[in-house]
């Protein structure tokens, strides 16, 4: 899978990949608003029929970050944009990194639904998003543990209408 957009390419995770992703993920910038994984579940997730797993990359060939969409097999026909981890912060690689997500989700597969969680203190992650047309539509409280403190989410989705209308407008 190669998506392109300006000075960006999404493509296809491979095994190689994994020690970028892993940096990026553990990144002293990064890590405060994702998940961790180790090796051996990114490296489950690229063997996964319900995963894509993408390298955010300039066009260069330069690895920026890394992307993890789930649900591809969901039968309620919902993906989830589990991650997206730019490495290449402050050029613009979130924003069309999203903007491909969102047209490759709502025109490739049958998803009615896009959604993500965010760490509700990402206020920078949320204009984003708010902006690329994901709605709020609530908070897990407190529902992540970091060290002895807890973190809420903020769920956003976008649907399919609404990308269309984004779309024609």
């Amino acid at each position: 899978m190669l998506l392109n957009k300006e000075n960006i390419e999404l493509r296809t995770t491979l095994e190689e990949d994994l020690e970028f992703v892993l940096n990026a993920e553990q990144s002293e910038m990064n890590r405060q608003f994702i998940g961790q994984w180790s090796r051996e579940q990114h490296a489950s997730a690229l063997e996964d029929r319900d995963v894509l797993h993408l390298i955010i990359q300039e066009k260069t060939g330069e690895p920026a970050g890394y992307v993890i969409l789930t649900g591809l097999l969901d039968p309620n026909l919902t993906v989830c944009i589990m991650r997206i981890v730019v490495q290449s912060k402050g050029r613009g690689f979130g924003k069309k990194t999203l903007a491909l997500l969102t047209q490759w989700v709502f025109t490739q597969t049958q998803a009615h639904r896009l959604w993500l969680d965010v760490r509700e203190h990402n206020s920078r992650a949320r204009h984003v998003y708010e902006n690329a047309g994901f709605r709020p539509e609530g908070i897990l409280r407190e529902c992540v543990k970091i060290g002895d403190s807890f973190e809420s989410l903020m769920i956003m989705s976008i649907l399919r209408h609404e990308f269309v209308e984004r779309e024609r407008a």
